[in-house]
């Protein structure tokens, strides 16, 4: 029975809200980190934990990463865009607003090219960056790269709104303009015919050197191939790269090659063809980000 009177004696009792221990981050000291975030998202909470220990300030780093929390700001993996320059921003912008009110018709008779290294899994190192939400895709808060080696395979592909070609070529070596001429030569007529494009279609290509070079710009007029003058550093214009991620990753050169036809061979003309039919959503969004980066 006073076992039963104790029970009962502190169900009735409320544990009432406290403060718990005032922080050790003074509204001064988050102000400093907050602004030294802003300047640089990529700064790390163990140098703002180094920060705020030269102001006198000693907390532990979880306490920083709580108190960027709580004013909005979170540790996110940074996406990885292109490097852009003025003149690559306002060339994209001016293709953007020439071909934005083309009809749908009009995409549906281009040829979508481009060949890409599928590296091996594991090989992109993450980075992070402090940033709030929907600013992903602010500058500052990219990591901005270039096309390079590494451990990998060269594939090149096209497709159409009717679907992907059946080919899939390898590329063994270095890429030059002799070569990308015979895969030209070997394939876009073939896969004109297989996707039932018009005469009058437009090949899409970057401005990778060996597609602008003076033999290949000859070649491309011999045989009739209109193409687009089409703005540097920007894969995002190019719909193929979502194709690109359809393909896995592994850790081994040979079983790559094996599958990559596979699983190329594996996407559904209707995955091509809503992306044509979405295409000026891609021209919207360069138009909205005055040429710079877009979440495609």
């Amino acid at each position: 029975s006073t076992v039963r009177q104790i029970v009962n004696k502190f169900k009735t009792i409320v544990t009432l809200p406290r403060n718990g221990r005032p922080t050790k981050i003074t509204p001064r000291a988050r102000h400093v980190i907050v602004g030294e975030v802003t300047k640089d998202p990529r700064v790390t909470s163990k140098q703002l934990k180094a920060s705020l220990t030269l102001a006198n300030v000693h907390v532990h780093e979880s306490t920083i990463r709580r108190t960027m929390n709580n004013n909005g700001v979170h540790g996110r993996v940074a996406r990885r865009k292109p490097l852009l320059s003025k003149k690559n921003i306002t060339a994209r912008l001016q293709f953007a607003k020439d071909y934005v009110d083309k009809p749908e018709v009009y995409w549906k008779n281009v040829l979508w090219t481009d060949e890409t290294k599928i590296e091996l899994f594991g090989l992109n190192e993450k980075r992070y960056v402090w940033r709030k939400e929907t600013t992903a895709f602010q500058h500052k808060n990219l990591i901005p790269f270039v096309k390079h080696g590494g451990v990998s395979i060269m594939v090149w592909a096209c497709f159409a709104a009717s679907g992907a070609s059946s080919y899939l070529i390898f590329i063994d070596g270095t890429m030059h303009s002799e070569l990308y001429q015979r895969i030209l030569k070997e394939n876009v007529r073939k896969s004109v015919h297989e996707l039932n494009l018009e005469r009058r279609l437009v090949m899409q290509q970057d401005n990778n050197p060996k597609h602008t070079s003076r033999s290949t710009k000859e070649w491309l007029k011999k045989n009739k191939v209109n193409v687009f003058e089409w703005p540097s550093q920007s894969p995002d214009l190019n719909p193929i790269g979502m194709l690109w991620k359809d393909l896995r990753k592994t850790t081994n050169i040979s079983v790559l090659k094996l599958f990559c036809p596979e699983e190329w061979a594996k996407i559904p003309p209707s995955r091509c063809a809503g992306m044509i039919q979405s295409y000026r959503k891609r021209l919207v969004a360069v138009i909205a980000a005055k040429g710079g980066h877009t979440r495609y």
